[in-house]
């Protein structure tokens, strides 16, 4: 069975400022665009059999230049619903919630299309989308790749290794970079991470 990739988008403008983003379907940079572009040799030496897109454009577009083909898109894979925080950075968020930590926090409420979500329902969606992954992987020959959102794929990384939704802590995750996640001795682990091509 294959492994599963997880790819976070290239840089955006709020990625580099450091504002929350979920919805705001903001594109890439233009060094956001040479990121994807550069991980189209990197995928490449994967045999990757599916590909699950998040329907933001930061992904679909990164998912595009880096040659990830037949996508296929699946909300469960957008970013966390920052809620009343989109838009804000965590510095400004510090000035009035000193202690404040997103992933044992959650966020404030935002408006009702978009309340926000807490660190357990996040963990939900990553558990939902990683059985989607599994059964993909046991459909098909190659690994499957995942094109999302760094809080997200921390999560669901959280989650692949047993740990709760809070432990997407422990798991940095820049922009334009490619994660494994594989087995060994039948055990879930992280096979590789913030893997960048060659320069």
């Amino acid at each position: 069975m294959g492994d599963l990739l997880l790819v976070r988008h290239g840089e955006t403008e709020w990625s580099a400022s450091g504002q929350h983003t979920s919805w705001t379907d903001i594109p890439l940079t233009d060094h956001g665009r040479e990121q994807a572009r550069g991980l189209a040799p990197l995928l490449g030496s994967h045999r990757v059999g599916t590909v699950f897109v998040s329907p933001l454009k930061r992904a679909r577009e990164t998912a595009d230049l880096a040659g990830l083909t037949g996508a296929r898109v699946d909300a469960d894979l957008v970013e966390w619903d920052y809620g009343g925080y989109e838009g804000i950075t965590t510095v400004e968020i510090h000035r009035t919630r000193p202690d404040w930590f997103l992933f044992t926090d959650g966020v404030a409420a935002g408006p009702p299309e978009h309340p926000g979500e807490s660190p357990e329902e996040v963990g939900a969606r990553a558990d939902r989308m990683l059985a989607k992954a599994h059964a993909a992987l046991g459909n098909t020959e190659g690994s499957v790749a995942l094109v999302a959102h760094g809080h997200f794929l921390r999560v669901l990384t959280a989650r692949y290794l047993g740990l709760p939704a809070s432990g997407g802590a422990l798991f940095q995750l820049a922009t334009g970079t490619v994660c494994r996640l594989g087995t060994e001795h039948g055990r879930p682990v992280v096979a590789g991470w913030n893997v960048r091509p060659a320069s």
